[in-house]
């Protein structure tokens, strides 16, 4: 007898209207071998593992009910679109995910008409998908507009603005939060599976509707009739918060169980107005070592799916740097308070969180909130460091000025993932921090070159009487170990740390050793700046009066980054020696290895001596 193939069902699905001829009963199958095909497949090329695999029945049954792509489906953040792309015709590319000119990890509206938003960041599909269904309304289509979003994604404050306006515009839409934070109790997720169905039939909003229209005739009776229905909706579901901002709330239910979730969605489906459906899932669902550690298991890179991740390796990156300098300049002065929007393991400070938890604040994705509550606890004479990535902090760009910055208080950022990320592409890449930070008054801005400067930077920014930033890279650096010293560096110094002849490297951050290599190659003095404001401007002169050429060299935008200001320096002092920027271009860079895009930006040693080179050849 012949075996059944792995995936027999899933490789006969090339879209989803192959999807919707399968009989209901063939959903399961399709769901295992959609859960299976995806560890296979994450294992060979890193990814996120976890929530994809939380929403593998959710994401079938909504490709089941709706016409996508006419019908418009939003993730949020877009860490849980694996299924969705592997049932849009993107099975066999996923080979390539996240790999340089191979698919987004991402929803990403230039690679699939299916991809009806673009994300990468949190908590925004609720106003994107309420902006598809006005304009759906306004052109007078038949369209429904569906956005999924996770319970972490809504603790940010444009997920509640969203709601709040979607109640308002009382527009067709349906929003499902998928809550992968409760567990599940068979009994009451089958009694809730029950009443959500029941609560989403025609036969509940049709006598809603009666009992409206027959006590519209008497308000008193008709408000009497809302309050007992509130109370008792409020009793068997946490709905009341969603139906205040104007939603009719259905749930929770079971989002693992396709019997009552597709029936739910297609009731759903049916009824006009702004609708929120509860849905409970679990993180890694249906691989026991993702189910167990579903945070591990949240970003991976390649792994063995029978014996699961690594350990880790013994590398040490600048986050590891950072977090345990927090930990020892926290021991030092219980002045010190931490905050994260909800990035605790990424950015290091999961120690820190357990030897001082009186100290450590998670305030969940809301990078808003995170940088006026620094500012409010420097205002009471507490020193606060807010760890957040550089394209996590674009989102707090009026609160770092107008509530840290301009009252000149003392909250140290210690901003990670500077510059070039890798995979997570242009939605991670912190390719802007050095321009929109440098020009803000009053703050301190520093970029280490290696691990041992970054602790040397954090005590200086720490030891600062007003706002600092300290910007360093994913992953690890040039290996220098730092100590256990908490050790400042002067303000605004930078070092020569290669003497060469005519041309000048001035390098900022992490790029000082491809600029080293660079220097050697053709006998370039080499100057590590370390500081982007205030800029060593006495250094910079001097290097300016004894050179042909200076070359800036950052992992930053070149449009607005220091090298403009130096440029400026240079033209304020009358200095006429020619300045050649280097840096990331003008446009948003793709996903790819953080090496692999240095090289191909020309931020490599061989691309630097190839710019400074065709310099050279300019009339």
């Amino acid at each position: 007898m012949t075996a059944t193939p792995p995936f027999a069902l899933l490789d006969t699905i090339n879209d989803p209207a192959d999807l919707r001829r399968l009989d209901r009963k063939q959903l399961p199958q399709l769901a295992a071998e959609l859960r299976a095909f995806l560890i296979e497949s994450v294992s060979q090329t890193g990814g996120h593992l976890s929530s994809n695999l939380g929403t593998v029945e959710l994401t079938i049954a909504l490709h089941s009910v709706f016409e996508t792509p006419h019908d418009r489906l939003v993730w949020d953040v877009g860490h849980q679109c694996y299924p969705h792309k592997i049932l849009t015709g993107r099975r066999e590319a996923m080979k390539t995910l996240r790999m340089r000119h191979g698919l987004a990890g991402f929803p990403k509206r230039s690679e699939s008409p299916y991809d009806s938003f673009g994300v990468g960041h949190s908590s925004t599909s609720i106003s994107a998908a309420l902006g598809m269904a006005l304009a759906a309304r306004h052109q007078s289509e038949e369209r429904k507009v569906v956005a999924v979003i996770g319970d972490g994604a809504m603790s940010a404050g444009i997920a509640f603005e969203a709601l709040n306006n979607a109640g308002v515009a009382d527009t067709d839409m349906l929003v499902i939060l998928n809550d992968n934070e409760m567990s599940i109790s068979p009994p009451v997720g089958a009694l809730n599976n029950v009443l959500t169905r029941i609560m989403s039939g025609t036969t509940y909003n049709a006598a809603r509707s009666a009992g409206r229209h027959m006590f519209g005739f008497a308000p008193p009776l008709l408000e009497l009739a809302r309050r007992a229905e509130e109370h008792v909706k409020g009793m068997i579901a946490p709905g009341t918060l969603f139906e205040e901002f104007g939603f009719h709330y259905y749930g929770p239910i079971n989002g693992h169980d396709l019997d009552a979730l597709i029936p739910t969605l297609e009731n759903l489906k049916k009824l006009k107005g702004p609708k929120f459906l509860h849905v409970l899932t679990k993180k890694g669902q249906g691989y026991k070592l993702a189910e167990s550690d579903p945070v591990r298991y949240h970003g991976v890179g390649k792994f063995s799916a029978d014996q699961g991740l690594p350990a880790g390796g013994d590398k040490l990156t600048y986050t590891q740097v950072f977090g345990d300098w927090l930990c020892d300049q926290a021991a030092a002065d219980p002045r010190l308070v931490a905050i994260t929007p909800a990035m605790r393991e990424g950015s290091g400070m999961v120690r820190f969180a357990e030897e001082y938890p009186a100290r450590y604040f998670d305030v969940g994705i809301a990078e808003q909130h995170a940088v006026t509550f620094a500012a409010g606890l420097a205002c009471e004479g507490l020193k606060p460091v807010v760890a957040i990535y550089s394209s996590f902090l674009q989102r707090a760009y009026d609160q770092l000025i107008h509530d840290v910055a301009l009252q000149n208080l003392p909250v140290l950022f210690a901003v990670d993932r500077g510059g070039l990320v890798g995979a997570d592409g242009p939605t991670h890449h912190g390719a802007f921090d050095l321009s929109f930070t440098a020009c803000i008054p009053n703050m301190l801005v520093m970029a280490p070159a290696d691990e041992a400067e970054c602790r040397r930077l954090l005590s200086t920014a720490f030891a600062h009487d007003g706002p600092a930033l300290v910007r360093y890279p994913r992953g690890g650096g040039s290996g220098v170990l730092p100590g256990d010293q908490l050790d400042t560096l002067p303000i605004g110094k930078g070092e020569i740390r290669r003497r060469g002849r005519d041309i000048a490297l001035l390098a900022f951050g992490s790029l000082l050793a491809p600029a080293l290599a660079a220097g050697e190659a053709i006998d370039a003095t080499v100057a590590n700046m370390r500081f982007v404001k205030p800029l060593d401007a006495e250094l910079i002169i001097e290097l300016a009066g004894n050179h042909k050429l200076l070359v800036s060299i950052e992992e930053n935008a070149v449009i607005g980054g220091v090298g403009s200001e130096i440029g400026r320096l240079l033209a304020a002092r009358g200095i006429s020696t020619p300045l050649l920027c280097l840096g990331l271009p003008d446009r948003f860079i793709e996903h790819g290895e953080q090496q692999q895009l240095l090289a191909e930006l020309g931020l490599d040693q061989d691309g630097i001596v190839r710019a400074i080179a065709q310099h050279a050849t300019r009339p």
